[in-house]
């Protein structure tokens, strides 16, 4: 079967990953076929609430260091930026902070370039107009090979309507009409956090676009208060490999355990290369053993119903001292990981979710 073109997502709520531990991501799974990395952390303030501010020096050295390791792996890098809010109001000061923003953008070689207007409350009439009328304003002054951008609704879950005010009639219809045919959009299924994801239903969204969307896949992320209890481990389900004529490309937005990541995500490479043949449980565990090792995979698959499906709320205080004690017997970082976890230091509160 041939795979649509993969890549990382990092558009997560939550505490942010270390420079190094993106890069080891990546060197695992651009092997697996993964080709491109998009960094859009929420908990990066200079890409979302602060947007119109530079990057301090140090961390554009470290993007620009990352960029380039990323490029000699062979996969694309691009940065997804969030200017908040900028819809309701892009007034001359906007495009001023704007156009500034995009010429550090382009200094750091970036080769593509997200704009994302997800989760963000809208007062504008003409709501997709309006944005269609920014990301073209954009792509007049970025030097990016290639132009995506997350919608306001980027979703059929009646969840962003009671968060984020009901969507405008038409609204994909007329953003779709409005776009350029050249860039591409971002989706994420029937739910923000699908469970599965048909040829049928791509279908019906790309009729909607004008074009074929291009998936935000949000498994294995587990940010929130409530996912982030638990570890998002099992291999990847319901996306069966005949999706991939009906998309532009499928990104997975990872959990917030880079190493942990890497299991969903090379069993994802594996159901688009094995089709029919794919079994979700065989594919865990050998994506267990190519991440981890054999003893370490083996004791992950032994507790996976407790990190996975009881998670922290369930686990008495016995049990999470029994699981520590485990798991820091293992010299590896998704040991370290799990240890993390338990100890509750990737708790993503509804505080970070509403400020970051």
């Amino acid at each position: 079967m041939t795979l649509p073109e993969l890549g990382i997502i990092e558009g997560f709520y939550g505490p942010l990953w270390s420079w190094p531990e993106r890069t080891r991501l990546m060197e695992a799974l651009a092997p697996e076929g993964y080709r491109f990395y998009l960094y859009a952390p929420k908990a990066d303030p200079y890409l979302r609430r602060q947007w119109d501010s530079p990057h301090p020096d140090q961390e554009l050295a470290a993007l620009t260091q990352f960029a380039r390791r990323c490029q000699q792996l062979g996969v694309r890098f691009g940065i997804g930026l969030s200017p908040f809010e900028i819809f309701n109001r892009f007034d001359d000061a906007a495009r001023t902070a704007l156009a500034a923003k995009l010429k550090l953008l382009d200094r750091l070689g970036i080769q593509d370039l997200a704009i994302l207007f997800d989760d963000m409350r809208n007062t504008t009439e003409a709501l997709a107009l309006t944005q269609a009328d920014i990301v073209h304003w954009v792509a007049e002054r970025s030097r990016a090979e290639r132009l995506l951008v997350c919608p306001s609704y980027y979703s059929d879950d009646g969840v962003l309507d009671r968060v984020f005010g009901p969507r405008p009639a038409n609204y994909l219809e007329d953003l779709g009409a409005a776009l350029d045919p050249a860039i591409q959009v971002f989706w994420t299924g029937e739910e923000v956090c699908s469970r599965e994801i048909s040829p049928g239903h791509l279908a019906r969204v790309a009729r909607q676009l004008k074009r074929p969307p291009f998936l935000w896949d949000n498994y294995p992320v587990n940010d929130g208060d409530r996912m982030s209890r638990h570890l998002h481990l099992r291999g990847f389900t319901g996306r069966p490999a005949g999706n991939a004529p009906f998309l532009a490309g499928h990104g997975i937005n990872p959990a917030l355990q880079p190493t942990l990541s890497q299991i969903p995500a090379r069993t994802l490479a594996a159901s688009y290369r094995d089709g029919p043949d794919y079994q979700y449980g065989a594919a865990f565990r050998s994506a267990a053993r190519a991440a981890l090792g054999d003893n370490l995979a083996m004791q992950i698959q032994q507790d996976l119903l407790l990190l996975e499906d009881s998670g922290l709320s369930r686990l008495s205080a016995e049990k999470i001292s029994e699981l520590l004690a485990r798991y820091q017997c293992f010299d590896h970082p998704a040991a370290r990981e799990v240890v993390a976890w338990l100890s509750g230091r990737y708790q993503v509160t509804d505080e970070m979710v509403q400020t970051q």
